[in-house]
């Protein structure tokens, strides 16, 4: 098993979600598919490191406010190709602000708002755009993919778990890899700066506890982004061709380049 974690010193949630057998007996191959939190803070020696693994395929799974005012940092001379949906580019905030800025900041009002984004998730069209082409790249690009959003948990935590679904990973693996966010993270060290964030942004800050919530994944969230899709088209692989485009003859060059 190769190490699943990186620990680097400001990108957070940075891991190899590869290595896992599939249903068929086959096995992802270590080392071609990463995933991780935003970029933005990435020292260099995280640059260094990055480098080093070869990445052909970066997706930026952020709205186009967030990555204007946080932009990536790449490896210097780094060649590879950024997938990112430009669609809401006229937005002037996000979602995710305008319920803090209405929110009590409690654990249970952090709790049914993610619930909530992950019903709603697979559907948004930024979403089906970035994903669609994500999974276009997977079939058709050598090299290592990597996936990230602003904490890499949630949107990035969908499409990982799309991913797996798509090539056999077992349930239990499936589940397993999207939790791993809990220790990922780095919570104890995070937390402190997403409680400043929020006392910046809107002159209040949440408790611990509630932090600890918004900076978490429960199975229950992405059970409820499965429930959904399930709801409207009737199973994950049915989605996965009517909407994201994914037929038979891309599934089996995901495979092939993913497989061994």
């Amino acid at each position: 098993m190769t190490k699943r974690i990186l620990d680097l010193e400001g990108v957070m949630n940075f891991r190899d979600y590869g290595d896992y057998a599939t249903a068929a007996g086959s096995h992802i191959h270590p080392g071609r598919l990463y995933r991780s939190a935003a970029h933005s803070m990435a020292t260099d020696a995280d640059l260094a490191i990055i480098d080093k693994l070869g990445i052909a395929v970066v997706v930026d799974l952020r709205r186009p406010t967030e990555r204007a005012r946080a932009p990536s940092r790449r490896p210097t001379g780094w060649t590879g190709q950024v997938i990112a949906s430009d669609i809401g580019s006229d937005e002037e905030d996000d979602p995710w602000w305008d319920f803090v800025r209405d929110s009590d900041l409690s654990e249970d009002a952090f709790r049914t708002y993610l619930a909530n984004y992950y019903v709603d998730a697979p559907f948004d069209e930024r979403h089906i755009d970035a994903f669609s082409r994500y999974f276009t790249a997977l079939a058709e690009v050598d090299g290592p993919v990597l996936i990230h959003c602003a904490a890499g948990k949630d949107r990035t935590g969908i499409l990982a778990a799309l991913t797996h679904h798509l090539i056999g990973v077992h349930t239990d693996d499936i589940l397993a890899d999207y939790l791993l966010t809990n220790t990922a993270i780095g919570m104890d060290q995070r937390i402190p700066l997403m409680k400043q964030a929020i006392a910046d942004g809107i002159g209040r800050e949440p408790t611990e506890a509630a932090a600890r919530v918004a900076m978490g994944v429960d199975e229950a969230y992405l059970a409820g982004a499965i429930a959904a899709i399930e709801g409207r088209h009737g199973s994950i692989d049915a989605y996965l061709q009517a909407v994201l485009g994914v037929d038979a003859a891309k599934r089996a060059k995901v495979e092939a380049r993913l497989l061994r």
